[in-house]
């Protein structure tokens, strides 16, 4: 094992579980995926964590699901990747989306397929997926990905994760937040004092508990969601993990959507389903569970007798909302406590966990002496503009559906959709046309399960790195395309590696894998490495910067951008924080112009690069279909 993934593994000293710590350095709020997440960050990085949640960790639906390529390189540096993919369908048929009228039923269009697209790096998109990062894209509920994060995070920091602890209130002084944490079980009350606070608990509390207004829509849908067991062996498709649903009766409205949650089978052999049904298909009593079901059945052409066993339900509204602020003194929020948009895209939990992987390396080194705190004023600066894109995206995605169904004929006269479901199956120069319009609007959803430029190349627009100047490459308002780019901002871009040095005999490496998770890494040449290092060796300085010196190798030559002679400095989150393109007369004057501009977080912008995402978001939302 080498150096690097000792480091990451590493985990802090054991503390009694009845006994609470004055203080610590950073205090987590929230015992989800976010907040269990950054005590594995931090407690790798040797940070000292406690992490209090006001519920147990029983946990209990579904919820997300779908885990993209940046997430799973945070993953794998945490040491969960590999637990993750174990429990992923071993084959790629279940990387797809379908429409259908009904899953069965004895209709004539009943089970009708409508459409299809590939998703999540499966069929034409998996030479894509694969090219842009090391880790695949993967699937795992949050059902079964909480209770496994759980025990990673007890495993790195044990005895500091802590369930049944409400945080009623957080005083600060400027140096400290001191957090009062109420017992739910014995109402007893303390206090800790942290360094550093991160609201990872949903927007439950924290943002009202810090005065942090959100902006956006609130409450514009809503769905009601059902974990349920039942049999849809029956139903045509095989191999499809997300299955949506128009029908002539919901006219230009999708009735819902299911997704197979295994755990054996992901596809319709599934023995647990996650079922949304949008609620205006609720005939009768909400709360009476005979009423679910027969809605359930209605959307999926099930006979009334056909078994369901509910295991639990949720209802929900789509919201579109962004913090104002990330950072309220030494409070920071992530994940849902920051954002909070709709699950279309998927993008909810990634863009959580890629909130703590930029947070996370930056609070060790401020906490280390390696730089000052206002690197983490970068923090906002980065992530506020890509979620509140997220979000615009998202709400964008959820009005994907209402244009199938108009292509389809579909609106408030149910038999008129039956009619033209007549010229979809049919014959002749009218059918074909009709088909070819429904398959037109199907394709256009490749923005939502095709979104590789949303998914792996985000990049920032502002914040702890130096801009060169150039342009983002290619067409920055396409979603599904994605270019590597050494562009500083951006991702460092992933080649396969035959002969890394760190690399065992015979064994592939990632450029990825060459980034140190403490300090910065400079990448260059081996021509150029003693040059680097030299120059390296005088910037000194608290902040580490290891020089790595990437084997001559055309796949490399063809995405770096920069000239033999030239470098990379690239942050532990592996975003490119410097691009010297080539030689320089004095590259250590250069590095060392570079490392000031990064440690203190950046230049603010001119403009608030989210506003125009936060006007997508309203528009949006104005069209959305109930």
């Amino acid at each position: 094992m080498s150096a690097t993934q000792n480091s990451r593994s590493a985990s802090l000293p054991p503390i009694d579980d009845d006994l609470w710590p004055e203080s610590t350095e950073v205090l987590i709020m929230g015992g989800g995926p976010v907040g269990l997440s950054s005590a594995i960050l931090l407690a790798q990085r040797g940070v000292d964590v406690l992490l209090v949640e006001r519920r147990d960790f029983v946990f209990r639906f579904p919820r997300a699901h779908l885990l993209n390529t940046r997430t799973m390189e945070a993953f794998h540096d945490m040491g969960v990747a590999d637990d993750i993919y174990a429990a992923t369908p071993k084959h790629d048929r279940w990387r797809k989306a379908v429409w259908y009228t009904t899953a069965t039923g004895p209709g004539r269009f009943d089970g009708l397929k409508i459409g299809e697209v590939p998703a999540w790096g499966g069929g034409e998109d998996a030479e894509r997926y694969r090219s842009s990062s090391p880790r695949a894209f993967a699937n795992m509920p949050q059902l079964r990905l909480d209770p496994l994060i759980h025990r990673h995070a007890v495993a790195a920091a044990p005895g500091r994760i802590r369930q049944g602890q409400e945080v009623v209130g957080i005083d600060q002084d400027g140096e400290a937040a001191v957090v009062r944490i109420r017992d739910r079980e014995s109402g007893e009350l303390r206090s800790v004092r942290a360094r550093y606070v991160i609201a990872a608990d949903g927007g439950r509390s924290s943002a009202d508990m810090l005065g942090v207004e959100m902006e956006g829509p609130r409450d514009m849908r809503e769905v009601v969601n059902y974990h349920v067991s039942l049999d849809l062996s029956s139903w045509s498709e095989p191999d499809a993990l997300l299955g949506h649903f128009l029908h002539p009766a919901g006219g230009a409205r999708r009735r819902g959507t299911i997704q197979a949650l295994g755990p054996t089978h992901y596809n319709r052999n599934s023995e647990e389903w996650l079922v949304s049904v949008a609620a205006w298909m609720l005939e009768g009593d909400a709360n009476d569970e005979e009423v679910l079901f027969e809605s359930i059945r209605r959307m999926l052409g099930l006979a009334q007798d056909h078994a369901i066993t509910m295991h639990s339900m949720t209802r929900w509204n789509y919201n579109g909302l962004v913090a104002k602020s990330f950072r309220v003194g030494q409070v920071f929020l992530a994940g849902d406590a920051a954002h909070k948009h709709p699950p279309t895209g998927g993008l909810g939990l990634n863009s959580g966990i890629q909130d703590v992987q930029n947070l996370c390396w930056k609070l060790s080194a401020v906490l280390r002496g390696e730089a000052p705190d206002a690197l983490l004023d970068s923090y906002e600066a980065e992530r506020r503009p890509i979620v509140a894109w997220y979000t615009a995206h998202s709400l964008e995605n959820a009005n994907r559906h209402p244009p199938i169904a108009e292509a389809l004929g579909f609106s408030d006269d149910e038999a008129d959709g039956y009619r033209h479901l007549e010229v979809f199956v049919g014959e002749g120069p009218q059918s074909d046309d009709m088909r070819r319009r429904v398959a037109a609007e199907v394709a256009h959803n490749a923005h939502d399960y095709s979104q590789l430029g949303v998914e792996a190349g985000y990049h920032y627009w502002a914040g702890a790195f130096v801009p060169d100047g150039s342009p983002v490459p290619g067409d920055a308002s396409d979603p599904v395309a994605f270019h590597p780019t050494s562009r500083p901002g951006h991702h460092l871009p992933h080649v396969w590696l035959a002969d890394a040095a760190d690399a065992g005999a015979g064994e592939m490496r990632s450029t990825h894998d060459l980034v140190r998770p403490r300090g910065l890494t400079l990448l260059t040449s081996d021509a150029a490495a003693s040059r680097w290092r030299r120059a390296a060796q005088a910037v000194g300085g608290s902040m580490p910067i290891t020089l790595v010196a990437v084997p001559d190798d055309e796949g490399w030559k063809g995405v770096r951008q920069i000239d033999d002679d030239g470098a990379l400095l690239v942050r532990p989150d592996r975003k490119v924080a410097w691009r010297c393109a080539s030689g320089v007369a004095d590259p250590a004057a250069a590095l060392r112009a570079a490392m000031e501009i990064i440690l203190r977080g950046g230049d603010a912008p001119q403009d608030d690069p989210a506003e125009p995402y936060l006007q997508r978001i309203r528009a949006a939302a104005s069209v959305l279909v109930q």
